[in-house]
């Protein structure tokens, strides 16, 4: 007998210990594969914060076999083979690899004349050649990649001419000539646009526009205009023209900055805008950032600054002007790291908001537009350039110094549109007039600015959350209250495992409800649905009022915690009267229609798909979990307190008030929580039940866009390793993080709840 014993305790001790190991080992899987997850996300985010780097790859001496000034240069997208202007009219092509000239153009248009501009334009394809005697020639630079017969790529370069103009009696200081054609202008077509600061102090602008005719292929006509009168004795000194034809810019010794609208080309431009800063050394480079909308402006003094339209309305302290209210005014926006010489140059690249700037020292700098981050300084040994290209691509940069030497950097800048400041403070983008927070990742063009603030983000995971438990809290805990400890024995055990089963109904269900037939049926009965919680209150006053004055032999014949029972019929022929009472309130109060009464009178735009919807859908998914933690809590105070409390007189109601829900209350608000952190994740509902706008405003009439449903939306279409893949791995790691947050602070606030309680 003693044996078998033995030999059971055997095997139970066996067991126990297999089943401790199981549960050890399941537990430790879990946290590593939430490390695991973890640790992958971080990985994705790593490179969002990687430092900027430049390797000076190769050096070559020119002047062995280019003996003339070389002026302006441009490379391929592979960085295979770059090409010079020169002073005598000839166009070089140069390995880059073997550090020789591959082939040699004469420039036939601008053969015998002396050079004295040249302005890059256009991805540094175009180049704007201004001459000694007063002509402007618009040349265009190709090298072509294909592929020959072995799978080899070939490069074939090519060169075109346009026809030299004659714009001044003079020497031109700084030329740019615009052709809507070239620069894939659609709102202007067979329009282009010469304009010239010549040695004299004179600004003058051409503008050739075809017009267009159904019989033939119509006429050309050509607008002259001098605008050298408009400076009022200023002396011009740098002039730029954005490619849609529609802006001319001149920044004068003054340090003024002047603005002509050039749309209508027969009418003579008057100037828009004279705008000025603190700053008044004289302007010395002007140039655009990609899109053509914002102007960078080089100082003499060193200073670097990006500037666009702005309503004088809209943004608080902007300068002023003497016309209407709310026109745009040049402003300046961004200011960037300043050097210690005048500005000469600036170069933008043509995949980002990044842009070179150089002084008369020969200093580069990197900058990006708008976070103001200098990226990288590239030096070469204090020498003056005379010339720099950005690649297309914008990872290389190649240099040319007044010694003829050629410099080639290879730089990865990675992720220069994330920084701390556009994730988590307002930033001022281009066309907005004020700064401020902004999520919108995609766009219709290449020169689109990616918006990728986190505010809105959370703001919309934190509104929707807030609604939710507003919605779900008091019914799950009041269900809870009223099932464990008012309700009848054989209704508890019905009504709890029903609302349990809710938990298991797919959110995506829910969603599609709530968002299809909910939505619409909400948008037409609002007024009642803000009536119903005091209607239905004053239903079942009435209703117990009527209960009491029933004789108590038919009372007696309910079960005591099934009188409740006799409030569904009530509510149910309540329901035609509920509908009755939102058509009286329409008509009567709000003209009929209460969307255009709450935007009349409260100025609230209301969105069908908004935190109303969304905040009783999402409750539908919180209150079972609330619900069925908060019940067990209640249902496992020790019933000796519940009968000391009765035994003492207390009724009820306060014996649950004052005793029940105290001894439960760690259990409830844990409850709490774990249903917070199921609204903060929670995805489909809020997908799929709001218009998913990422906007900051508390309005239970609109919309909003969450972390999880941000994730859910643009994920599958973020290319990967880009910008935005990883800074959507960003926001799932703070989700992460503030999940992880939440649910630990609720642990240690629910130990010490308890810890506390059981010291009563």
């Amino acid at each position: 007998m003693e044996k078998d014993i033995k030999v059971r305790l055997t095997r139970r001790d066996i067991v126990d210990k297999a089943a401790t190991v199981v549960i050890s080992l399941g537990g430790i899987a879990v946290i590593l594969s939430i490390l695991a997850i973890m640790f992958f996300i971080m990985y994705e985010v790593y490179p969002l914060w990687k430092t900027p780097k430049a390797t000076l790859i190769k050096k070559i001496d020119t002047s062995g076999f280019i003996s003339q000034e070389i002026l302006a240069a441009g490379v391929e997208q592979y960085k295979e083979v770059a090409y010079v202007i020169t002073k005598n009219a000839t166009v070089d092509f140069i390995s880059l690899k073997e550090g020789k000239v591959l082939k040699s153009v004469a420039l036939e248009k601008l053969a015998g004349k002396d050079i004295v501009s040249v302005t890059s334009l256009h991805d540094n394809e175009q180049y704007s050649i201004g001459t000694a005697d007063g002509y402007v020639v618009l040349v265009r630079i190709r090298v072509a990649s294909s592929f020959d017969a072995q799978g080899q790529r070939v490069l074939e370069s090519s060169l075109t001419e346009g026809t030299p103009e004659l714009i001044a009696s003079g020497p031109i200081k700084q030329a740019i000539a615009v052709n809507s054609d070239e620069a894939d202008s659609q709102e202007r077509p067979g329009t282009n646009a010469v304009a010239a600061i010549t040695t004299k102090g004179e600004v003058l602008l051409n503008i050739h526009e075809q017009k267009h005719s159904l019989i033939d292929e119509g006429t050309t006509e050509t607008f002259k205009h001098d605008l050298t009168t408009q400076l009022n004795g200023d002396i011009p000194t740098a002039i730029a023209i954005d490619q849609r034809l529609e802006n001319l810019y001149v920044g004068t010794q003054m340090g003024l900055l002047y603005h002509w609208d050039i749309r209508d080309a027969s009418a003579p431009p008057t100037t828009l805008r004279v705008a000025s800063v603190k700053d008044t050394s004289a302007i010395t480079a002007l140039g655009f950032l990609v899109g053509q909308r914002s102007l960078i402006v080089g100082r003499k003094s060193g200073d670097v600054s990006v500037w666009f339209p702005v309503s004088d309305q809209e943004r608080p302290g902007a300068p002023k002007s003497n016309e209407a209210g709310g026109q745009k005014q040049l402003t300046r926006v961004h200011v960037f790291e300043p050097h210690k010489a005048a500005v000469v140059m600036l170069v933008p690249t043509k995949r980002n908001r990044s842009f070179l700037s150089v002084d008369t020292t020969g200093d580069v700098i990197l900058h990006h537009s708008p976070t103001t981050k200098t990226l990288l300084r590239l030096n070469v040994n204090n020498m003056p350039l005379s010339a720099i290209v950005y690649c297309s691509r914008g990872d290389g940069v190649i240099a040319v110094d007044q010694a003829s030497a050629m410099y080639r950097w290879d730089i990865d800048i990675f992720y220069p549109e994330v920084t701390i400041k556009t994730l988590f403070t307002k930033v001022w983008y281009e066309g907005h007039d004020r700064p401020e927070y902004s999520w919108q990742s995609s766009g219709a063009g290449d020169d689109f600015e990616a918006k990728l603030s986190f505010m809105p983000l959370i703001f919309g995971t934190l509104k929707g959350t807030l609604y939710a438990m507003l919605f779900a809290v008091p019914i799950a805990i009041g269900g809870a209250i009223c099932v464990s400890q008012f309700m009848h024995q054989s209704l508890r055990a019905i009504i709890k495992p029903v609302i349990e089963i809710m938990a298991a109904m797919p959110s995506v269900v829910i969603g599609f409800v709530a968002g299809l037939w909910m939505a619409p049926l909400v948008e037409r009965l609002v007024p009642t649905i803000f009536l119903i919680p005091g209607q239905v209150i004053v239903m079942a006053l009435l209703t117990l009022f009527v209960w009491r004055l029933m004789p108590l032999s038919y009372r007696f014949k309910f079960r005591r915690g099934t009188e409740f029972l006799i409030l569904l019929p009530v509510f149910i022929a309540g329901l035609p009267m509920f509908l009755w009472l939102n058509e009286v309130i329409q008509g009567a109060f709000l003209h009929g229609d209460f969307r255009l009464w709450l935007y009349n009178a409260l100025g609230v735009t209301y969105d069908q798909r908004n935190c109303l919807i969304v905040g009783s859908a999402m409750s539908f998914a919180v209150i079972p979990i609330i619900f069925t933690i908060a019940e067990d809590a209640i249902s496992n105070v020790p019933s000796h307190l519940v009968s000391a409390s009765l035994a003492l007189g207390a009724n009820r109601w306060q014996t649950v008030a004052r005793v029940v829900l105290p001894a439960a209350s760690a259990g409830i608000f844990s409850a709490v929580m774990i249903g917070l952190s199921r609204a903060v994740g929670e995805t489909m509902i809020v997908l799929m039940a709001t218009g998913n706008t990422p906007i900051m405003d508390w309005s239970i009439f609109n919309g909003f866009r969450a972390m999880s449903a941000n994730l859910a939306v643009e994920m599958p279409e973020a290319p990967q390793g880009g910008t935005l893949y990883r800074t959507l791995f960003l926001s799932a790691l703070l989700l992460f993080f503030f999940t992880f947050v939440l649910n630990t602070a609720a642990e240690i606030i629910r130990i010490r709840i308890k810890r506390r309680l059981s010291q009563l």
